[in-house]
C-alpha cells in the first residue's frame, strides 16, 4: 500500500511539473484539437482530388443535380453530364454533344493527326504535291466502341462562296429535299432511294445562323438507314453534321440524335 502511495504521489508531482498542474484532458486538448482540424482538411483536400479525377463517377453524379447549368458551363467537355460529353473546337467553331460511352472515329482521328503534323513540319512542300481529294472527309466522328461506322455521328466542314446561302433552296423541307438529292446522285443511282421524313428550321438570332434539321431514311438493296442531320453556313463554309444508324436500331438511339442535332450550334466568332 505504501508503494502504491508512493506511486501516485510520484506521477502526480510529475505530471505537476510538466503540465503546471492541468489534468491529461486539459493538457493534450489543444493537440486533440490540431488533429482533428487537419483531419478535416486531409479529408476535405481527398474529397476535392476525387471530384477533379471523377473517381468512381463523383463528378458525373454531383453534376447531373444540375446538368444545365453544368453544360452552360462546358464542364461536359470534361466529365459526362447525363449521360452525354461535348465535342467543343474553338478553332473551327462549333460545339455539339454525344453520347459518353461513345469514342471517336480512330480513322478520322488518325487522319487528323497526320494532317496537323504536316501543317507544323518544317520540311519544305513536295515540287508535285498529290491533288486534293474531291470527297469531303468527316472533321470528327464519334461511334460506339467496336462499331463499323454504320451507327455515329460526324461532321463535315465544306468551303463554299462567301456568298453561299442555303435559304436559296427555299425552306426547310427543299432543303431536305436537295439534301436527298445530293446523296442518291439526283436519280443517277436507282438503288438507293431516300425518303425525307421531316425537316424543320431552328433560327439563332443572337449569332444570326440558321439551322436546317433533316430527318430522312436511305435505303439500297443492301443498307437501311435513318438519318438526322443539321446543315448550317457561315462564312464560307457549310456544316453539315450527321447522325445515322441502321434502321433496326432508329428505335433505340432516335432520342440520341434528336439531342445530337438540338445541342449542335456554331460559336461566337
Amino acid at each position: 500500500m505504501a508503494a502504491q502511495a508512493w506511486n501516485r504521489i510520484h506521477i502526480a508531482q510529475c505530471l505537476g511539473e510538466r503540465g503546471g498542474g492541468r489534468s491529461p484532458a486539459e493538457e493534450f486538448g489543444p493537440l486533440a484539437t490540431k488533429f482533428q482540424r487537419r483531419l478535416i482538411v486531409g479529408v476535405g483536400s481527398a474529397s476535392l482530388v476525387a471530384v477533379g479525377a471523377n473517381f468512381a463517377g463523383i463528378t458525373t453524379f454531383l453534376l447531373g443535380f444540375s446538368p444545365q447549368t453544368a453544360r452552360n458551363l462546358k464542364l461536359d467537355v470534361l466529365y459526362p453530364i447525363a449521360g452525354y460529353s461535348r465535342c467543343f473546337d474553338p478553332k473551327e467553331g462549333f460545339e455539339f454533344i454525344y453520347p459518353a460511352n461513345w469514342v471517336g472515329d480512330q480513322t478520322v482521328l488518325y487522319r487528323a493527326t497526320k494532317r496537323r503534323e504536316i501543317e507544323r513540319s518544317l520540311d519544305p512542300p513536295p515540287l508535285n504535291p498529290r491533288p486534293r481529294s474531291s470527297v469531303n472527309e468527316p472533321l470528327v466522328a464519334f461511334g460506339p466502341p467496336g462499331s463499323t461506322g454504320e451507327l455515329n455521328v460526324s461532321l463535315i466542314v465544306s468551303p463554299v462562296a462567301q456568298d453561299f446561302s442555303i435559304e436559296a433552296f427555299g425552306g426547310a423541307d427543299e432543303v431536305g429535299e436537295a439534301v436527298i438529292r445530293s446523296i442518291t446522285g439526283s436519280g443517277q443511282r436507282p438503288d438507293v432511294k431516300g425518303t425525307l421524313v421531316k425537316s424543320s428550321l431552328r433560327e439563332d438570332l443572337v449569332r444570326n445562323v440558321k439551322y436546317y434539321e433533316i430527318e430522312f431514311r436511305v435505303e439500297s438493296p443492301s443498307f437501311r438507314r435513318h438519318n438526322v442531320s443539321v446543315c448550317c453556313a457561315r462564312g464560307g463554309r457549310l456544316f453539315t453534321l450527321n447522325a445515322q444508324a441502321p434502321e433496326s436500331a432508329w428505335p433505340r438511339f432516335k432520342s440520341d440524335f434528336y439531342t445530337i442535332a438540338d445541342s449542335f450550334t456554331l460559336l461566337s466568332t
